[in-house]
């Protein structure tokens, strides 16, 4: 850059002498003061420069993006990725910033104390410039593993980028450092070293964020696109983005929220990858029948109960076992207490059971349990512990809702009832007097008040 700026440094003093001459030349011809002649003299100069910047910039800038599009073979290339993140444009700043660098001490010749503050703030814009070039190169390359490697796809790869761009800036603040003071670099970090109680302070933020990326990439812990739900920070859904500070989730009411990314560390939450990952989601719900319609089957009952398919040939195993059982021990079978006894809540229980390894929805490979719970004062309750073969919510929410609907209607066919709250209704029901709303029929002193008239 030095070389193009001594280059461009000696053509355009040869041009602006010529240019500044005149205009100076003409003002002070027309009466203007030479003070306000070499004013207005440096103003033409800077427009000149700016005009010069923009042309240079914008042609510079047309001539790599034709080159790249050029050389570029598919959309998925490295060259086509350089191009949708303006890797032509931070490129082409090369030319306009070394000419400003060339230009400065020939525009402000009659105001020398401009031109070193300006120069510095050129350097500044060239430190931005030089990590706008490297950080478009590292997006693109990234782009580029992502549609060659699956791995890199969900991997938060924001927060590379940004411990990229921290350390470009940090080497950007040691140049500018020795740029302005003129000092070695190694004051630079004698700086830091006393001031790092206040930046660990300013940047705690930064710091965590920036160590909990690496064990949130490193670990393999939350991957984008991944359904998490942290209940502390209310939030429940798909991940949208993972940076250095900050991580970005899509709740299923489409809301977003955003939570530190060391948070994902410090605090617990629910990935369920692993659900989706194994190709079935888990059903577990529970049938709650009174406690009180649990009962023995005497042996006329069990005609009725083998006409229910999936359950007549368990009945006659279950029935040759526990007669042979009850022989043995030679029970007493005038009382059903005495010995072993088929009861309808067993009956039910093994209908449950057939029933879901029968469903098309239920995922066969994975565990299907159905267990009664301990008894509560609210009845005893039927769990029904199974995965169906989809992962997705509509689909998982109607094979569950179509088990239960079916359950539900077989309750009464073994004889079972289900507990249900009183409802105001009901009681109301109960009441003397009162109609019942189940066959809306009227009180006894209604209906003859009705027939009296």
């Amino acid at each position: 850059m030095e070389v193009l700026s001594d280059n461009l440094g000696q053509n355009l003093e040869k041009s602006s002498s010529f240019i500044s001459k005149y205009s100076y030349d003409m003002l002070v011809k027309w009466g203007v003061s030479q003070d306000w002649a070499a004013l207005v003299n440096c103003l033409v100069l800077l427009a000149l420069l700016l005009i010069l910047i923009f042309v240079i910039h914008g042609i510079v800038r047309g001539i790599f993006r034709i080159i790249l599009s050029k050389m570029t073979k598919n959309d998925d290339s490295l060259l086509a990725y350089l191009r949708i993140h303006r890797f032509p444009h931070y490129l082409a700043l090369i030319a306009p910033v070394s000419l400003i660098h060339a230009a400065l001490p020939i525009v402000f010749e009659n105001y020398p104390a401009w031109i070193r503050p300006l120069s510095l703030l050129t350097d500044l814009y060239s430190v931005f410039m030089v990590v706008s070039i490297i950080t478009s190169v590292a997006r693109a390359l990234i782009d580029v593993l992502k549609q060659k490697n699956e791995v890199f796809r969900f991997r938060p790869m924001e927060s590379f980028i940004q411990i990229l761009t921290f350390v470009l800036f940090f080497f950007g603040a040691i140049f500018m450092y020795v740029r302005v003071t003129q000092n070695s670099p190694l004051e630079f970090f004698a700086i830091l070293g006393a001031t790092s109680a206040v930046l660990l302070l300013i940047f705690q933020d930064t710091i965590k964020g920036f160590a909990a990326s690496i064990q949130v990439t490193t670990n393999d812990m939350v991957r984008i696109g991944d359904w998490i739900a942290m209940p502390k920070y209310g939030t429940d859904g798909d991940v949208l983005e993972i940076n250095l500070t900050t991580v970005k989730i899509q709740n299923w009411d489409k809301t977003i929220t955003t939570v530190p990314t060391y948070a994902l560390i410090s605090d617990a939450f629910h990935n369920y990858r692993g659900m989706q990952m194994s190709g079935g989601r888990r059903i577990k719900r529970s049938i709650i029948v009174k406690q009180s319609s649990v009962r023995f089957l005497e042996d006329d009952e069990l005609a009725d109960f083998k006409k229910i398919q999936g359950i007549a040939d368990y009945i006659h195993e279950r029935q040759a076992e526990i007669t042979k059982h009850n022989d043995k021990l030679g029970m007493d079978r005038s009382l059903r207490v005495n010995g072993r006894n088929l009861t309808n809540a067993g009956l039910f229980r093994k209908y449950i059971d057939w029933y879901l390894r029968t469903h098309m929805g239920i995922n066969k490979d994975m565990t299907i349990l159905v267990r009664q719970l301990d008894p509560t004062n609210k009845g005893l309750p039927f769990e029904v512990y199974t995965f169906t073969d989809t992962v997705k919510w509509m689909e998982y929410e109607a094979i569950l809702s179509d088990i239960f609907d079916h359950l539900i209607s077989s309750v009464k066919y073994f004889d079972l009832e289900i507990f249900e709250d009183v409802a105001g209704s009901d009681a109301l029901a109960l009441k003397p007097g009162h109609p019942n709303p189940k066959n809306n029929e009227l009180p006894e002193s209604k209906n003859n008040h009705d027939k009296e008239n």
